[in-house]
């Protein structure tokens, strides 16, 4: 990463304050991915504050999933109604099925924020992939893709824009995806423990997210579409991704707790970012949202190489969502 980057992105931590965002959520109905925790519960209770007339979080845990929502009820005050749990688990494709049928006796869906994610060093296998492409990239885009028709459907019914927002993260600055220039299927790639690097891998599920949006926005892009995709930033925030370093070492711990002191946002600041791209105008269609407004992504992504990479991923993830969800990409 260029010193011209780490200074733009400690500059945004140190210096830059995301607005609180304003816009109302009267009458809307929005689902946060990951919203029992952190960065997703804050996101979901500035939504409730905003007036929004259902707010679904979604928890692996239903008993963690019901401790957010009574927080979230007690601290904006509103009716115990709006907050819902639902269970999800990003790491079974059968979940995620399950979950946007349920979704679909909504009587609408405004806003699908996917901000679940995990961040880990260990290889696992989920769904024949390693567990944090699975989770961050394969099940958010499944969902996603399997939520688009609501979305559109609600957005068409109501004359208004709705909004598809995918977590990201600047972390797809630091890497320029090695793994992407080895022979054979990227996704195979990923799937192998012996090519896999893990202590990039992190790096990578955010920067495959950035691909995704960026292709999934173009696909629609042949006539006017009324859904608003776009991936955000939260910044370095306090966060439990953060989990498994500070059961190392003690030495890692102090350097975590250091760092997040000196340079992290709060989760609720590095939500804002969510919120505001969960209201945006169609001008920030398949843009990255940082800083509460459309930032350049990594040259990576802009350059010769990272235009074939995304083309790559896109036609590789479209072949395994068909397989997960046959039809899931009809239209696209």
């Amino acid at each position: 990463m260029p010193i011209s980057t780490a200074l733009q992105i400690l500059h945004s931590q140190l210096f830059v304050t995301v607005p609180k965002p304003t816009a109302s959520f009267k009458d809307r109905v929005v689902i946060v991915t990951g919203g029992n925790v952190g960065l997703g519960q804050e996101t979901a209770r500035t939504i409730a504050s905003l007036g929004a007339a259902k707010v679904i979080i979604t928890s692996r845990s239903t008993a963690k999933g019901e401790e957010a929502r009574n927080d979230i009820i007690s601290s904006t005050k509103c009716d115990e109604s709006t907050i819902e749990v639902w269970p999800l688990d990003l790491c079974s494709f059968e979940s995620v099925r399950a979950f946007a049928e349920r979704a679909q006796s909504l009587p609408r869906l405004d806003a699908l924020i996917c901000n679940a994610g995990i961040g880990t060093t260990a290889f696992k296998l989920a769904e024949g992939h390693e567990s944090t492409i699975t989770t961050n990239v394969i099940s958010t885009f499944l969902l996603s893709l399997l939520l688009l028709p609501k979305l559109k459907e609600t957005a068409v019914k109501f004359n208004i824009l709705t909004h598809l927002d995918i977590v990201s993260s600047d972390t797809h600055f630091l890497t320029d995806f090695p793994e992407s220039r080895l022979p054979g299927p990227i996704f195979e790639t990923l799937r192998s423990e012996e090519k896999s690097m893990m202590s990039d891998r992190y790096h990578v599920s955010k920067l495959l997210e950035i691909f995704l949006v960026r292709a999934l926005a173009s696909s629609l892009a042949a006539a006017p579409y009324p859904v608003v995709i776009t991936s955000s930033n939260p910044g370095f925030c306090t966060s439990n991704l953060r989990d498994e370093v500070r059961e190392g070492s003690a030495v890692a711990r102090w350097v975590i707790w250091l760092i997040e002191r000196l340079v992290a946002r709060t989760a609720e600041e590095g939500s804002r970012n969510f919120v505001i791209a969960a209201s945006a105008g169609e001008d920030f269609h398949g843009q990255w949202v940082s800083d509460g407004k459309v930032q350049t992504v990594a040259p990576f992504v802009l350059s010769e190489e990272g235009e074939k990479v995304q083309s790559r991923v896109w036609e590789e993830l479209c072949a395994i969502l068909e397989e997960a969800a046959p039809g899931v990409t009809k239209g696209l």
